[in-house]
């Protein structure tokens, strides 16, 4: 009897989470087979010719994707080096301050996160416009001279950097406080008694007690920053001379604009990849942590 209302119970939370599997089945994993089976076929037109692996010969043949490639992992350090370092900054200075003073600071740098890429991208790009933005219109009232720093193939890499920094670091800093604010307060007694300054409580204290939310922030930023699009297409279009592209811009390029969806999938194929081979030691680490 126990072991037939122990079934009914399994049934009912099959059933629950039944329309959520199919969905995740549907879009997530469907897509994946159907891309890493693409990624060997010529496709035009709906006409789908195998070709094995000449797709991955020709990407890495191309300097165009030995481009994209470098300039995607120079994002991915970059953005989650500045994002991991400057949010454990703030949140190390004002987790345990006065509550209303914390809810100010975080809430201002959670503004960008609520608000549309694409709308940021676009004040960035009014912001930056060599004709008539403002910030080149200052440096040319402060004699700088004209500045054009989309147009620049050494400035526009650092450039969307810290547009895409800017907009995602508010997050990693919530997610800072809210997990510094759950370590026992008895050690911080603790260290105090010992006579251990600030600086000795964050690093010996502090910041090894939230190493789990370091690793899922981390995670987190490279998974977002290798399908960096938006803010790509809206400042540079991939410029100058495909000194801003990335791995997604590549991908969209093939796959929309001129119709080589084989070719697309086998890009597809290779950023699912780049991203496991990144994420799997943090992963490891996080669950022998546990």
């Amino acid at each position: 009897m126990k072991r037939l209302e122990s079934m009914k119970d399994h049934i009912t939370g099959y059933l629950f989470i039944a329309p959520q599997i199919l969905l995740f089945l549907v879009f997530l994993v469907y897509p994946i087979f159907e891309g890493l089976r693409l990624s060997f076929y010529n496709v035009s037109y709906g006409k789908e010719t195998f070709i094995g692996f000449d797709n991955y010969q020709q990407l890495f043949a191309d300097p165009v994707f030995t481009k994209s490639l470098i300039n995607t992992v120079i994002f991915v350090v970059a953005i989650v080096a500045l994002t991991v370092i400057f949010s454990l900054f703030v949140a190390s200075a004002i987790f345990d301050k006065n509550a209303r003073y914390v809810s100010v600071i975080r809430g201002s740098y959670y503004v960008p996160v609520m608000v549309s890429m694409v709308v940021m991208s676009m004040i960035w790009s009014f912001l930056l416009n060599p004709a008539n933005g403002l910030i080149p219109y200052l440096t040319r009232e402060l004699g700088m001279g004209h500045i054009n720093l989309l147009g620049n193939s050494k400035t526009v890499l650092p450039v969307i950097i810290f547009v895409t920094f800017a907009g995602n670091v508010g997050q990693a800093i919530i997610l800072y406080v809210a997990s510094m604010i759950g370590v026992p307060k008895d050690l911080f007694e603790a260290a105090e008694v010992d006579g251990a300054n600030r600086i000795q409580v964050i690093f010996k204290i502090l910041i090894p007690s939230i190493r789990s939310t370091t690793i899922y922030i981390t995670i987190l930023n490279i998974i977002n920053v290798l399908k960096i699009f938006v803010v790509i297409q809206l400042l540079t279009g991939g410029g100058p001379n495909n000194s801003s592209t990335t791995l997604m811009y590549f991908l969209y390029n093939n796959a929309f604009k001129y119709n080589r969806l084989g070719l697309a999938s086998a890009v597809g194929v290779i950023m699912l990849l780049t991203a496991l081979l990144i994420s799997l030691p943090y992963l490891r680490s996080m669950l022998k942590e546990d």
